[in-house]
């Protein structure tokens, strides 16, 4: 039994090490990734439209890349949580900082490009998936979801937006000020 169990440990292993490396080959080619997660998208969105099912896989999916997409364009350190901690630390007479302290922070993602794309690949695969499976297929009335939806992203792309001007980033680089490099 022992034997048995490290085979299939050695067999899994492997598989995970070549899962890694494929990911990492194709770690460099972002546009060459994207268009393959967005032809996954259109299957999926072609069987749900064919087959006139399945709305509430396809809407918990769209949920669930609603709050991928909104990691995505999150900071790592929110700006509000770091106003409320200077806020208490100058009431508490412990802050250091001057308003003449406009330090530089890059824009870092709450959740990076990659592990969007991968999220978003899995999480289509996983809904392909359940598309096929008919216990997932629950009658429901698709209108009334597919306008709570809509809803709900205006709502939070609204409010995510406004935490945006508040706090003056850009989680894009269009409009943002590239420099040249010498070239010599």
């Amino acid at each position: 039994m022992d034997k048995l169990q490290e085979g299939a440990e050695i067999q899994l292993s492997k598989i995970k090490i070549t899962y890694r490396k494929y990911l990492d080959m194709i770690t460099p080619h972002s546009a060459y990734r994207w268009i393959g997660s967005f032809s996954l998208i259109f299957l999926f969105m072609l069987r749900i439209v064919l087959t006139e099912g399945w709305y509430i896989v396809c809407y918990t999916w769209a949920i669930y890349l609603l709050n991928m997409f909104l990691q995505f364009l999150t900071p790592k350190f929110d700006p509000s949580l770091e106003q409320e901690f200077e806020n208490e630390s100058i009431e508490q007479g412990t802050s250091k900082m001057t308003e003449e302290d406009d330090e530089f922070k890059p824009f870092i993602r709450r959740l990076p490009e990659f592990r969007f794309w991968l999220k978003t690949t899995n999480a289509t695969l996983i809904a392909l998936v359940c598309s096929i499976i008919p216990f997932c297929d629950i009658p429901v009335f698709w209108p009334i979801l597919l306008v709570y939806f809509i809803i709900l992203f205006a709502l939070t792309m609204r409010r995510q937006i406004q935490h945006m001007l508040k706090y003056k980033y850009l989680p894009f680089d269009l409009g943002k000020t590239k420099y040249a490099g010498n070239s010599k």
